[in-house]
């Protein structure tokens, strides 16, 4: 039976683009879909890299976070980013507030609103080989997004943006020290 299950998950993930080593590292219930990436234990207390704004669609402002390997990159300005390079972006709504307005002479003030997602990176260039040695999730409420299109997507992206940059190593973030 678990052969079978095995072939299973081997099957499915090279009809989606994905080799079979890496979905069987798979996620359990706390890792992502796809890669298995995890929430980093302490994630929320690391440095800050830069912030962002995504208008249309997403409509979120977004703190992006890195560990001391990612941050020590991003003053070197090291591109690849060495393995063992953790990027978190954090997202809220992005809504304006009242409260602040108040007391403005004007309606200005913007503020995050109810947080809608993490997004991880993890640089890993063997355990993500086929993905430029990135790895990625996406969590909700602390689990991981059980929408594969999702999480699948991430590396598409990255992508585009390689071919607009070559130096960019795959990350939309630049350091805003």
């Amino acid at each position: 039976m678990r052969k079978t299950i095995a072939c299973a998950v081997a099957i499915v993930a090279v009809s989606v683009g994905v080799s079979p080593f890496v979905a069987a590292q798979g996620p359990d219930e706390h890792g992502s879909l796809i890669y298995g990436v995890k929430l980093p234990e302490g994630y929320r207390d690391w440095k800050l890299i830069s912030v962002a704004q995504e208008n249309g669609q997403n409509n979120d402002i977004r703190a992006i976070l890195g560990n001391e390997i990612a941050i020590k990159a991003f003053r070197e300005n090291a591109r690849p980013f060495p393995d063992g390079a953790i990027i978190a972006r954090l997202a809220w709504r992005y809504q304006s507030s009242p409260r602040n307005d108040s007391v403005f002479p004007a309606p200005q003030s913007f503020v995050a609103g109810p947080p809608t997602n993490v997004q991880i990176s993890v640089k890993d260039s063997r355990r993500y080989a086929e993905t430029a040695g990135w790895g990625y999730g996406q969590f909700e409420d602390g689990l991981p997004t059980k929408n594969p299109a999702v999480v699948q997507s991430c590396f598409a992206c990255h992508t585009k943006l390689q071919k607009l940059e070559a130096n960019a190593d795959y990350v939309f973030t630049n350091y805003s020290h």
